[in-house]
């Protein structure tokens, strides 16, 4: 059985799994408006039309941006049509939903580099013949100041100021520029200009979304999109959103036996969402091993080497991820060391610290500074917490359970 051949019913449970609105309203309405729209297009004769934005800021991709591409997939599974969206226009101005501080602008060039080595990463999860790629330059480059104005006027400034990232810089005092509300207008007219049925979209999304995009589509006599909301992938932490400056994500370019590790990392309470967010797993699929591990019929451990093997092979293959566990049960779980890691030769005088970061054991001196205060870096198996310490000898440096360094 595909997913072609799920009915209405389960189509709206699979393409709602993982969706989070912070309103169980709104969440019904949106689950209603989807089965509808559905309906409709069934007797149509015609797939929907999906589509999310991708603001390229980075080309370096961690696992919590595939959260929406996992969506896409499953839409293109069954059937639907699917555009990624560069926002080459929207990124020059930058996005300020999730931030509490003004963006950095980017130039054309690094949007345009960027844009590149993120798709080639998307197509991990998407597929690569089925995507349809536009970007937003095409039509909001084109839009006269006149239109501007007009589009401006269905927004107070009120409803700007009420969102929390802008609340928190107008009591602290902090400049909030104009230029930054365009954005959620500019993506309202994304929406409008792809005539798309569904668009796809993080929590940090939903005003964008929800208010500006069906907003704009309605005020321009199109029918306004169904917002899928996707809820926010925790980190290795389980407790904050997966990000690189925390030092909590699970990287796309990272070998297997890394990512595996990192996954297996994961506190248990937070293995739910990543079987919604990050897996192939359908809705049954899902709440069959819920059950099981509920009724202990399957161990929390023996659960998350599933979970582990599942990602890893979504992002290398089935082979590199039988490789992965096999070394992590041998290393972790039999206390034994891999047969090869870098090698570092030790300059005279260094600290601990220095090591750690020269040996690219730790991606800054506050990720090493954290994690010798968490006791998490050992030297021949013996805590090391002080990292301004010169190092004492060489021999083989460990840092969390996976990152080793034989220090010569």
């Amino acid at each position: 059985m595909t997913l072609k051949d799920l009915n209405i019913e389960e189509q709206v449970t699979l393409l709602m799994q993982g969706a989070e609105y912070g309103d169980v309203t709104l969440k019904q309405a949106m689950t209603d408006e989807l089965r509808q729209r559905l309906i409709e297009a069934k007797d149509e004769g015609r797939p929907l039309r999906v589509y999310c934005g991708f603001d390229p800021r980075t080309s370096d991709l961690h696992l919590g941006h595939t959260v929406v591409m996992r969506k896409l997939r499953q839409f293109q599974d069954l059937g639907h049509e699917v555009t990624f969206l560069v926002g080459n226009y929207t990124s020059l101005v930058g996005d300020p939903s999730d931030k509490d501080k003004l963006r950095p602008q980017l130039s054309p060039e690094e949007v345009e580099l960027n844009a590149r080595t993120y798709a080639e990463q998307a197509y991990k999860v998407m597929e690569r013949e089925k995507t349809h790629i536009r970007y937003n330059a095409e039509w909001l480059s084109r839009l006269s100041f006149a239109e501007l104005i007009k589009l401006a006027s269905n927004f107070t400034v009120q409803q700007f100021i009420a969102r929390e990232n802008f609340r928190l810089r107008w009591d602290h005092g902090d400049p909030i520029h104009v230029h930054e509300f365009f954005y959620a207008i500019m993506q309202g007219y994304d929406a409008y200009a792809l005539r798309c049925d569904v668009q796809v979209g993080g929590t940090d999304q939903l005003f964008n979304i929800v208010t500006a995009a069906r907003k704009l589509m309605t005020f321009l006599g199109a029918k306004p999109n169904i917002a899928i909301i996707m809820d926010i992938l925790p980190g290795t932490d389980g407790e904050v959103k997966m990000s690189k400056s925390l030092g909590n994500h699970i990287a796309l370019m990272s070998t297997p036996e890394d990512m595996y590790g990192k996954v297996m990392s994961v506190p248990d309470k937070a293995m739910g969402l990543f079987f919604r967010l990050v897996t192939r797993w359908t809705p049954p699929e899902i709440a069959k091993l819920e059950q099981d591990l509920a009724e202990g019929r399957i161990h929390p451990r023996d659960a998350k080497m599933k979970l582990a093997r599942e990602i890893v092979s979504i992002y290398h293959s089935e082979s590199a991820a039988a490789h992965a566990e096999g070394e992590f049960v041998r290393i972790f779980q039999q206390h034994d060391l891999p047969d090869e890691f870098p090698v570092y030769l030790l300059q005279n005088g260094q600290t601990v610290l220095e090591v750690l970061l020269a040996g690219g054991l730790v991606s800054s001196k506050s990720e090493g500074r954290r994690l010798l205060e968490q006791h998490g870096v050992r030297l021949d198996g013996q805590t090391i917490s002080d990292g301004n310490r010169t190092f004492p000898h060489p021999g083989v440096l460990q840092v969390g359970k996976r990152k080793y360094l034989r220090v010569r």
